[in-house]
């Protein structure tokens, strides 16, 4: 078997989405997720200009040697953009592979260690009352576990909730740049605990009830947040603090028992091991669509497992149901599996890539499909265009940039 083709697809149903197809001579084809939500296009030029020559009449079984190809042999190893573009190519190879063993990929990776995959929703509101009317909604939606964002008190817009107001994003709408949003850590941190102490009051105990807080703090803030977050027994603490320096989080492990979860921006193992060799976290949270694919992901979790560190694999909607599907089929087989995250999909995007995984409740399965069970419809795809877009940019109230 050989491959003989391989498209790149962008197309915009609902947002953007990069997918990759590989085409072998065989007939066999499989359907990857490139995608990296802001710099899409980046990565688009990265398969076809630089990694796509290199693997037509490549054998498409050879996914480890062709994965240590795309990462070694390019000498620039690392970041979003490279591992994007070689997850992309991997989640294909993998949903060929399965494909030709004519098994779910699951079966492939090893067989599912449980039956049903627990996922958990986003709920928001710009006010503690609307908060607790979200996460009572997705209750009764039947998620057994939900993350909570709530507005701040003098802000219009802030993570997860919407974007701010006003005239600098009034020129951003029309340009279409980058919305800007206003931060205040003072202001925040003796809200959220407020917030959580009346979901638990109205929520009871017996829903898993998780916070983002995006990377805003220092470590010793979010020292001081996990510690006033302790009475109500958060699943966890997601990305408290910026995570190039891992050493940040020994300050945070040290005065709160708190769950941390983090990983979502990260490419690869190296960039957890350190956090993971000194059980700094408890959730580690990559994905298969930045990590490398599903060879990446494997590796990565692992090593997890060596540390009793559990599986969280970043689900929004800005990875593809394609990354979804792979994501699945990973978190049925890991057995040290903790939750994946799942914020839903537009009705269009479900439309453009028809998928055998589904949502009973509170859970997930990737379905019994040959492969990862994705696909995309490409005449459908191309009625969605792409469109610049941007994630929102971040200042503190005296306009300093601030992560977002």
């Amino acid at each position: 078997m050989k491959i003989t083709e391989i498209r790149v697809i962008v197309s915009s149903p609902g947002r953007n989405f990069v997918t990759v197809k590989v085409i072998t001579d065989e007939g066999l084809y499989g359907i990857g997720d490139a995608t990296v939500n802001g710099r899409e296009l980046a990565v688009v030029s990265y398969l076809e200009e630089h990694v796509i020559p290199c693997l037509i009449g490549r054998d498409p079984m050879q996914i480890e040697d062709i994965w240590q190809y795309l990462y070694r042999g390019c000498y620039w190893r690392r970041g979003p953009i490279t591992m994007a573009a070689i997850s992309g190519i991997d989640i294909a190879l993998w949903d060929i592979k399965a494909k030709a063993a004519n098994m779910p990929l699951y079966q492939l990776l090893g067989g599912a260690s449980r039956s049903k995959i627990m996922c958990y929703a986003h709920a928001q509101g710009r006010s503690i009352d609307e908060v607790v009317e979200a996460v009572m909604a997705k209750k009764e939606d039947g998620y057994v576990a939900i993350r909570a964002q709530s507005g701040v008190p003098g802000f219009e817009g802030i993570y997860g909730i919407g974007s701010s107001k006003g005239e600098k994003n009034s020129r951003a709408r029309i340009k279409n740049l980058p919305k800007e949003e206003v931060w205040s850590t003072e202001k925040y941190l003796p809200h959220i605990p407020k917030v959580f102490e009346k979901l638990r009051d109205v929520v009871g105990w017996d829903t898993h009830l998780l916070h983002d807080a995006h990377h805003r703090l220092t470590s010793i803030e979010a020292a001081r947040l996990g510690k006033d977050l302790e009475p109500y027994r958060l699943f966890w603490l997601e990305d408290p603090v910026p995570a190039e320096n891992p050493e940040n989080y020994r300050l945070i492990r040290k005065h709160t028992t708190t769950p941390i979860a983090l990983g979502e921006i990260f490419n690869t193992i190296w960039d957890a091991r350190q956090l993971m060799e000194e059980q700094l976290i408890d959730y580690i949270r990559t994905t298969s669509v930045h990590a490398g694919g599903v060879t990446g992901l494997r590796r990565i979790f692992d090593f997890a497992s060596v540390y009793g560190i559990r599986t969280a694999c970043h689900g929004p909607s800005d990875v593809s149901p394609v990354a979804m599907g792979a994501n699945l089929h990973i978190d049925l087989w890991v057995p040290n599996f903790g939750i994946q995250e799942f914020s839903g999909y537009r009705e269009a995007t479900h439309e453009v890539f028809p998928h055998a995984w589904s949502r009973d409740g509170g859970y997930l399965h990737p379905g019994e499909a040959i492969g990862h069970g994705v696909d995309i419809d490409e005449d459908l795809a191309a009625k969605y265009p792409y469109k610049r877009g941007y994630l929102p940019v971040n200042r503190l109230q005296d306009g300093t940039l601030w992560h977002w």
